[in-house]
């Protein structure tokens, strides 16, 4: 007998489950896919446990002939194309005819559907690819389909699986970009009873980046349009002012199917040429509609890569356009424009919160005879203290604006900050290697302002060896950036930013590890919005912010409400450094303690350094080179750079030609003085 044999169906569908089923999310993505296909005009996702223990869609598109329900479990069974050249002409978002099945393989699966004009619909129940029900049922017209028991009978891939709460984040974020894809179409998402997303379907798409990306992002949107030959080029891309720590945050889409592609993604950063910060990057929600011929979507199970033709072109579309639209912007921020705006009244929050979610018109009956869950319901009613859009973004736009922070500025000094005055008080310095200042050269009279000195504020170490750093003389300033000063064995040259910053670290090394209880208070506080995402990612990691003094109180669906920061944040810097400090936490959950305390650390040392083109006078440039031999490490900067270069007396001389290699000196052939 040979070894050769065919595989049977359901293992050939268990096998192709494992490139198009991952985990849960990838089932949300085909269903509600299959939705969008269907013409639907609202679609609801319902989970349980991350999609763990449940998983439905329902949706009220065209449904499925009573005929074909069976067969769509069928692998390789479509209604999307019908011969090789649809292929190459694909418009919908399904079309392999795999998902279905391959889901149904490692899974219990029930689907209700009906179509139009149908006196009933039809139920079918199968359970790891074997048929247990084929009926008629009530049911209205669209799709119902309730996923349980996933890998039941693959158990091995239940081990790769993340935790719930990342599971949950796949979900939404997958979510959020068929959203972003489709603002026509009517989204929900309820996660173990409780609402976390809901968009109007009303086709406005920055009202849908205002419900994922909270207000005050969707109003720093600037809407784009570019188009050539070939390809029209629409959507939103933020202000330069509006950055992320990561790409995560931009979403391409080609003929309103989410992509990923590096060269777009690429193309997109170019656009802002030099306006974006290093390590910064935008928020952007791009739809690119072109020729179906020009793309190729048969490139993987999954359809998240595809191949492009013109490419280049496309790029080169996608950075002019976004070139040209910012370049019409003052990009100049007003400083005070926001410090006096009022804050929201709640009660007016409250009462747009309500009439929002009654603007929105529930399905009422997911299927003949099942009404819509009382709980869900009186939960997505219920107001929320702040909205980050939902159904109405530009009514809340114009009514409700940015919260700010103002500071009693009477607070500013706690103790330890007097302490160090006192200790440090004979070096203290007049113009202040001090961040509140405005630039001053050495040559003003103007009177110095009062200096915290918190900069150079460093536990006395002495008795730390000092003998492998030099005892440096101070000789002046070069280009208000560098300091000049001389040794036994010759010259150094001191970046004044470098050094001031690994003076700063070792301190806030210390500080930060202490988590000192000295708390500045918010005379406003400080109201953060994030994504359901970003908000599930904080609330798992709410311990590491605390640990560094960040303790984020719940307001509402996924915004945070922040009472008071450490007292070593900068003034005027409070709100940019918490939120530099989450932002690291969004993109790397993984941080522990220590690694987060060390970046705010870095962090902060760089915030409160001398900037470069800061002229100090004497005592300010010597008391910086006092500090700095005390340091553990004074060679390098926390980011790596050197913060001294030394010319010993050798080289000067060799630069100088007082001494030329394979050569006697000058004096000795030349001259009969000494030099």
């Amino acid at each position: 007998m040979g070894q050769i044999h065919e595989l049977n169906d359901i293992l050939a569908d268990q096998i192709a489950a494992g490139e198009v089923i991952e985990r849960p999310a990838s089932i949300v993505k085909e269903l509600v896919e299959n939705s969008l296909d269907a013409q639907s005009q609202r679609v609801d996702i319902i989970v349980e446990n991350a999609g763990l223990d449940s998983i439905r869609v329902i949706d009220d598109g065209q449904g499925i002939a009573a005929d074909d329900v069976e067969l769509a479990f069928k692998r390789h069974a479509t209604s999307k194309i019908s011969s090789r050249h649809d292929l190459f002409r694909v418009q919908t978002m399904g079309f392999r005819g795999e998902a279905l099945p391959s889901i149904a393989s490692v899974a219990d699966v029930e689907l209700t559907t009906a179509v139009a004009g149908a006196t009933a619909g039809r139920l079918v129940h199968l359970r790891g690819g074997e048929l247990v029900a084929n009926q008629p049922a009530p049911a209205r017209r669209g799709t119902d389909v309730r996923v349980t028991e996933l890998f039941f009978n693959t158990p091995a891939r239940l081990k790769y699986l993340k935790s719930p709460h990342t599971e949950l984040a796949r979900i939404t974020d997958i979510i959020n970009r068929l959203a972003l894809a489709n603002p026509q179409v009517a989204f929900s998402f309820t996660h173990n009873g409780k609402e976390l997303f809901r968009s109007a379907g009303n086709g406005n798409l920055q009202q849908v980046i205002a419900t994922i990306y909270g207000i005050q992002a969707g109003r720093k949107m600037l809407a784009i349009q570019g188009t050539d030959n070939d390809f029209a080029v629409t959507g939103f891309v933020s202000l330069p002012e509006l950055t992320r720590a990561s790409r995560q945050y931009i979403t391409i889409m080609i003929n309103h199917r989410y992509v990923r592609n590096y060269a777009l993604t690429k193309a997109i950063i170019q656009g802002y040429e030099s306006k974006l910060m290093v390590g910064r990057y935008p928020v952007a929600v791009l739809n690119i509609e072109l020729d179906p011929v020009l793309v190729d979507v048969n490139v993987h199970p999954a359809k998240r890569e595809v191949r492009l033709s013109k490419e280049d072109q496309l790029a080169k579309l996608i950075a002019q356009t976004i070139r040209q639209r910012i370049a019409r912007e003052n990009l100049i921020p007003d400083v005070d424009a926001d410090r006096f705006s009022p804050q929201p009244d709640p009660d007016l929050v409250n009462d747009l919160n309500r009439r929002l979610t009654e603007a929105a018109v529930p399905y009422g009956v997911h299927q003949a005879g099942t009404p819509e869950s009382p709980s869900s319901t009186a939960k997505a009613a219920s107001p929320q203290p702040t909205s980050t859009a939902k159904a109405g973004a530009d009514t809340v736009d114009s009514q409700i604006p940015a919260p700010v922070i103002i500071h009693q500025s009477s607070q500013l000094n706690s103790a330890r900050m007097k302490e160090f005055d006192t200790r440090y008080q004979d070096e203290k310095l007049p113009t202040g290697i001090s961040d509140q200042g405005a630039l001053q050269t050495a040559d003003q009279q103007t009177p110095p302002a009062k200096a915290e000195n918190l900069e150079l504020d460093v536990h006395d170490k002495s008795n730390q060896a000092t003998g492998r750093f030099p005892d440096l003389q101070y000789i002046g300033q070069l280009q208000g950036t560098f300091l000049l000063a001389q040794a036994s064995d010759g010259l150094y040259i001191v970046d004044q930013h470098a050094a001031q910053e690994r003076i700063n670290y070792e301190r806030y090394r210390q500080e930060i590890g202490q988590v000192s209880a000295d708390q500045q208070t918010f005379l406003v506080p400080l109201v953060l919005n994030y994504s359901t995402v970003d908000a599930l990612t904080i609330t798992n990691h709410a311990d590491v912010l605390a640990s560094v003094g960040l303790r984020l109180e719940h307001f509402g669906q996924n915004s945070f409400l922040l009472r008071s920061h450490p007292t070593w944040f900068k003034e005027g810097q409070e709100e940019d450094t918490v939120r530099e400090m989450i932002d690291w936490l969004i993109k790397d959950g993984k941080l522990t303690v220590q690694q987060f305390r060390m970046k705010t650390a870095i962090m902060m040392s760089c915030k409160r350094a001398i900037k470069a083109n800061r002229h100090l006078d004497d005592r300010e440039a010597r008391a910086l080179l006092k500090r700095l031999p005390q340091c553990e490490n004074p060679f390098n900067c926390p980011h790596g750079r050197p913060v001294t270069v030394h010319f010993n007396d050798r080289d000067l001389e060799k630069m100088f030609k007082r001494i030329q290699e394979s050569h006697v000196p000058y004096a000795d052939d030349f001259d009969d003085h000494d030099f």
